[in-house]
């Protein structure tokens, strides 16, 4: 099966501290692939790099065998990548509805969107995504009345709805209720049958209840990869997050 993407030798410098250190990264369809470590670790930045918002200073990013290094972010969404940062971004003075419709158009200037007349296929995609995220009952509620977890539902939604094949996540249930998480985490696979997702996690009890292919990254690079079980079985993961080198140092008094 050949991957989705592919991160290949990725370095990131800023203004002389190297963000990402030679990255490598395979991600392919249907997957569902966590990214963990650090704060600090490059995690983030990998999202900026392949979605186009920050340019890689060397190595290559490839879509489906495409070279997508150095093209503009608006053309990275328009092959189907697409990308939720850590905080909700929805119209709060607009319906859930209405932010659906803005989504879903190609021509997204507000007026385009409220005066163009919807088709019957639309509005019934439009409606089957809200069903998929539990927000079919709210749409026309104004979607900053909503709570936190349903703001990321629907910002979630609104990316879904333009079909991406690649959906990258950053902490997408931070702020959430458990219940909300636990939502969140059964919805990852069903997702995922659709395009493959890569996801930025802090929350390990979430990581280890939802993961199958879990990346963990420390200073910039790749650390190791494999299931959840297999990563925190690893010495050097373990040592990035119990501090066993450090504390060994404290105890014999160095």
């Amino acid at each position: 099966m050949k991957p989705v993407l592919m991160c290949r030798d990725v370095v990131v410098d800023f203004d002389g501290f190297r963000a990402l250190q030679g990255v490598d990264l395979a991600v392919y369809p249907h997957e569902v692939r966590f990214l963990i470590g650090p704060n600090g670790a490059g995690k983030t930045t990998l999202l900026d790099v392949i979605c186009g918002r920050t340019r890689a200073t060397d190595g290559r990013v490839l879509f489906f065998s495409h070279d997508i290094t150095k093209r503009p972010e608006y053309e990275i969404v328009q092959m189907g990548i697409a990308r939720k940062f850590q905080s909700p971004s929805i119209f709060p003075f607009l319906t859930v509805w209405e932010n659906m419709e803005l989504a879903m158009r190609q021509d997204r200037r507000l007026r385009s969107v409220l005066r163009a007349k919807r088709t019957g296929e639309e509005e019934e995609i439009m409606a089957a995504q809200l069903e998929r995220i539990g927000l079919l009952d709210e749409r026309h509620r104004l979607a900053g009345t909503l709570s936190h977890g349903q703001k990321q539902w629907l910002e979630i939604g609104m990316q879904l709805i333009q079909r991406p094949q690649l959906l990258l996540l950053d902490e997408p249930i931070a702020g959430m209720s458990a219940a909300e998480r636990e939502r969140t985490g059964e919805w990852l696979h069903e997702i995922a049958k659709h395009c493959a997702v890569i996801i930025v996690e802090h929350d390990m009890d979430f990581v280890r209840r939802y993961s199958k292919q879990v990346t963990v990254m420390h200073e910039g690079k790749v650390l190791c990869e494999g299931s959840i079980d297999e990563v925190q079985q690893n010495e050097q993961v373990i040592d990035v997050y119990l501090g066993r080198r450090k504390n060994a140092c404290y105890a014999s008094g160095m």
